[in-house]
């Protein structure tokens, strides 16, 4: 697990990331989050509790500054009573997504049934240890973890050219994936202002 740290904002806040792949309950996980959502009582907020991370098909990331660039949109978002969706971690999916529909955001980005590739984001205070934030995801992935680094090898570029209609840049025709990855970093990067 990795963790990114931004005590530069009012309230020092982590973004605790964990990259699994492959991934074997996906399914199952995805059915939580939906059950989740819909219960009412406690038994619901304690579900909600245990699943309270961002579950990104990690296919769809070029690279870690994109992914902090989301992070760091929605933990703003979050400190300036501005979000656009519920919570902090389906504000990282909305801003990872380049349009504003939130439901689009979650289907492209979000976890489905066939992902293999999650990369999972826990948002919270600087107290709490990265060993717990570990066990809680333990109880909910069944996958092997492997280091963030593998992250630029599972990139999809066919659809990260469909998703952010790519189809004319000239670096696609050229096979510099490393040039592509930077114009989504450089798009996402200038989306916050």
């Amino acid at each position: 697990m990795h963790s990114f740290l931004f005590d530069h904002l009012d309230r020092c806040q982590v973004a605790h990331c964990a990259l699994y792949t492959p991934v074997h309950n996906a399914a199952a996980i995805r059915q939580r989050i939906i059950s989740a959502a819909k219960a009412d009582d406690g038994d619901g907020e304690r579900e909600r509790d245990e699943i309270n991370f961002a579950f990104i098909d990690a296919t769809l990331i070029t690279s870690l500054l994109h992914l902090q660039t989301a992070i760091y949109q929605a933990i703003l978002a979050e400190l300036q009573s501005s979000l656009r969706t519920r919570t902090v971690h389906s504000e990282i999916l909305w801003a990872l997504n380049p349009t504003n529909n939130i439901t689009e955001a979650i289907r492209r980005y979000g976890i489905s049934d066939d992902t293999k590739a999650l990369l999972v984001v826990h948002i919270c205070d600087k107290s709490t240890p990265s060993a717990q934030v570990q066990s809680k995801l333990d109880k909910v992935i069944d996958g092997t973890l492997v280091p963030l680094e593998s992250l630029q090898n599972l990139t999809d570029w066919s659809r990260i050219q469909k998703y952010y209609k790519l189809n004319a840049e000239p670096a696609l025709f050229c096979g510099h994936e490393k040039r592509h990855g930077l114009e989504i970093d450089s798009s996402s990067y200038l989306r916050i202002y």
